[in-house]
């Protein structure tokens, strides 16, 4: 059985490891999983190459992220980070760790060689065994870009762009968010893989991530939306929105941005029925939620990512719904 799920970071690694022991991945090999991963955070910091939801969806499906934080590596030291503050070299709100940092030269050095990201992230992996195919949505440039009130536009106000990674981990998404855009998504093409896997694909998930800013990216990719609602495979989502709160991060800021309420109906409605336009043929949400999203199949379970064996069970009530597995 193939499967396919769209991710973000963080939630997006851990709803991969509950889909792996979900369908007993690796091992048997009956199963196959691609995640096609977010690269709207991708960012060049210090001449290197930054891909946050790639590395993520890497060490904490190869054993080595630090799982207390959810990102970066394990056992990581700042020495790097805190020689680069001596010197005064901005931006000193984004801490590369040592070991983060060999990652990213290896990456560096691999794109400026020539090579794509698809490839790159294929080569990265081989040291991590993941035991799911990684692909960056695409190789070409996607950065999402987040329009806020200048701080130094003076009486006539004004707006300007920043970078998401300088909105989300500098001022912790507290500076209000007009828009989103997506630097270079016009102009790009799914990288190699991609548009395979969907068309391939058993089942296709959309993990529990930022609706806008990671799913909503994938989504701009030209084709990528296109496949999916060309495919065979029934489209499940599940909610990132529990009691009208995010699981994790700052998702309703982002939501409130583009006049979205930060409930499980009203993200499902955002996605949309697949035969209305939209990507879904399933939704699911809390058990203590409730939503109708027309032409959607809408269930009810648990959605609570405590451990790797809750998120299984999440991941089967995801397949079961899509017709290929039961919980």
């Amino acid at each position: 059985m193939k499967i396919v799920a769209l991710v973000g970071g963080v939630g997006g690694a851990r709803f991969l490891l509950g889909l792996k022991a979900a369908l007993g991945v690796p091992g048997s090999g009956e199963h196959e999983i691609t995640a096609l991963v977010n690269v709207g955070d991708d960012i060049w910091l210090h001449g290197l190459r930054i891909c946050p939801d790639l590395d993520t969806c890497m060490y904490t499906l190869g054993g080595g992220i630090d799982s207390e934080r959810g990102w970066g590596r394990a056992g990581e030291t700042w020495t790097i980070r805190d020689e680069l503050a001596e010197y005064g070299a901005e931006p000193t709100w984004f801490g590369l760790g040592d070991r983060d940092v060999a990652t990213h030269l290896i990456r560096t050095r691999m794109l400026r060689a020539g090579y794509p990201l698809s490839a790159v992230t294929e080569a990265l992996c081989a040291r991590w065994q993941p035991g799911v195919r990684l692909l960056p949505a695409s190789d070409d440039r996607v950065e999402t870009h987040v329009v806020v009130d200048d701080p130094d536009g003076g009486d006539q106000g004004g707006q300007k762009a920043i970078h998401f990674q300088e909105w989300w981990v500098r001022h912790r998404a507290a500076l209000k968010a007009h828009r989103f855009a997506s630097v270079g998504a016009e102009e790009a093409t799914p990288a190699p893989g991609v548009l395979a896997a969907l068309a391939e694909a058993d089942a296709v998930l959309l993990a529990p991530s930022n609706p806008v800013v990671s799913i909503g990216t994938i989504l701009a990719v030209p084709g990528i939306a296109d496949a999916l609602r060309a495919g065979r495979a029934r489209v499940v989502g599940l909610s990132p929105i529990v009691g009208g709160r995010p699981l994790r991060g700052m998702a309703d800021a982002c939501l409130d941005a583009i006049g979205v309420a930060t409930t499980a109906e009203a993200v499902g409605r955002h996605y949309g029925a697949r035969g209305a336009g939209g990507v879904l043929d399933g939704w699911l949400v809390h058990d203590s939620d409730w939503a109708d999203v027309p032409g959607v199949a809408v269930r009810a379970v648990p959605l609570l990512m405590t451990d790797v064996e809750a998120t299984a069970k999440m991941a089967s009530h995801a397949l079961e719904l899509a017709g290929v597995g039961g919980a």
